[in-house]
C-alpha cells in the first residue's frame, strides 16, 4: 500500500497559479475548447517568485555599509585595548574603501549598479538606510574615522614611553 493515499485523506493540491488549483481535474474546459491541455503550459509559467535585482543590490550595499561602519567603530575600540595591529588592519580596510570611492568620484560602485534598475535618485534609493543617515553618511563616518584614528595614534604614542 505504499504510494496510495489513505482512504480518508483528500488529495492535496500540488501547485497554485493565480489562485487556481492545478491537479488532474483542472483544465477540462480548456482542453475541450482548444483541443489541448493548458495544464503543462500553466505549470511552466508557474515559476517561483524571483527577488528583484534592485533589492539584491540594496541588501548587498547595506551589508557592505554595515561592515565598514563596524570597522570604523571598532578602530578606537581596538586602540583602547591596545590592539594596534587590529586597528591597523581595520584602518587599512577602510582606506581601501576610501580609495574605491575616490576612484569613482565619491560614489560607491553599487550606487551606479542600482541606478541601472530604477529611475529613483533619492539619497537612499540604493541602500536600506534612513534618509537622514544616507544624506550625512560620509560626514558622520568620515568624522568618526578621523577621530578614531587620532585616538589610536595617541594611545600608540603613549604606549611607546
Amino acid at each position: 500500500m505504499t504510494g496510495a493515499p489513505h482512504r480518508n485523506s483528500a488529495p492535496l493540491p500540488t501547485r497554485f497559479k493565480l489562485g487556481r488549483r492545478l491537479d488532474k481535474n483542472f483544465g477540462e474546459k480548456e482542453r475541450l475548447a482548444t483541443g489541448k491541455s493548458r495544464r503543462l503550459e500553466l505549470l511552466v509559467k508557474a515559476q517561483p517568485h524571483r527577488i528583484p535585482m534592485l533589492v539584491v543590490i540594496k541588501l548587498l550595499h547595506t551589508a557592505v555599509w554595515l561592515f565598514f561602519a563596524a570597522c570604523i567603530v571598532a578602530i578606537p575600540v581596538a586602540g583602547a585595548y591596545r590592539q594596534f595591529l587590529w586597528a591597523a588592519v581595520l584602518s587599512g580596510l577602510v582606506l581601501v574603501e576610501c580609495a574605491v570611492l575616490a576612484v569613482n568620484h565619491g560614489r560607491c560602485p553599487l550606487t551606479d549598479l542600482a541606478g541601472r534598475h530604477t529611475q529613483e535618485r533619492i539619497d537612499n534609493f540604493d541602500i536600506y538606510l534612513p534618509l537622514w543617515l544616507a544624506r550625512s553618511n560620509k560626514a558622520i563616518f568620515g568624522t568618526l574615522f578621523v577621530v578614531g584614528e587620532l585616538f589610536v595614534l595617541s594611545r600608540w604614542w603613549m604606549s611607546r614611553g
